[in-house]
């Protein structure tokens, strides 16, 4: 039976009669569901993470860019320094996630991921999270751990992709 190998790349499904078949699966499945977000404050965040829950003040808004794009018209970036009780963060804004946020509101990110802008930590919402406005107070921003001014190695926290397998299209080579 043949099998177009753009098949096996999107349903990640092999066609394998080996014992072990079933303890991959399960393994990938347990991978795949370990996966969700995790509540975090600032001075916990770190290059690699991404999911992650965050409950920041908006500390200063900087002024508006507009960065060319290859594809199509430029877009709008705004970075807002943002924070709690452990420490604050530059978050980048794109587009029309801005509208709405002053100096002094209380955002609820869900679903963030930070990511390394010039060797620097930027908090970021992206397509898949979410980021709102609650009228809940968290206290004082400390402003003397700043997470973006340290710059990192790019590539010491870079995220390597696994694709599973050792190459062949998911035949065994034992």
């Amino acid at each position: 039976m043949s099998i177009p190998v753009s098949k096996i790349i999107k349903t990640y499904i092999y066609y394998d009669n080996s014992s072990d078949y079933a303890n991959r699966q399960t393994k990938r499945k347990r991978r795949i569901d370990m996966e969700e977000s995790i509540d975090a404050k600032v001075s916990d965040l770190t290059p690699n993470h991404n999911r992650v829950n965050l409950k920041v003040k908006v500390v200063r808004i900087g002024e508006t860019k507009e960065i060319p794009s290859r594809y199509g018209p430029s877009k709008k970036v705004t970075e807002a320094v943002v924070g709690d009780e452990t420490g604050v963060i530059t978050m980048s804004l794109w587009e029309d996630q801005i509208d709405g946020i002053h100096e002094g509101d209380v955002l609820a990110v869900n679903n963030g991921y930070i990511s390394l802008v010039q060797g620097h930590m930027r908090l970021n919402v992206g397509k898949y999270g979410s980021k709102e406005v609650i009228d809940e107070d968290i206290g004082d921003v400390n402003e003397g751990l700043d997470m973006s001014e340290k710059e990192y190695e790019y590539n010491e926290y870079r995220r390597k992709r696994n694709y599973g397998g050792r190459g062949g299209y998911g035949r065994n080579r034992y």
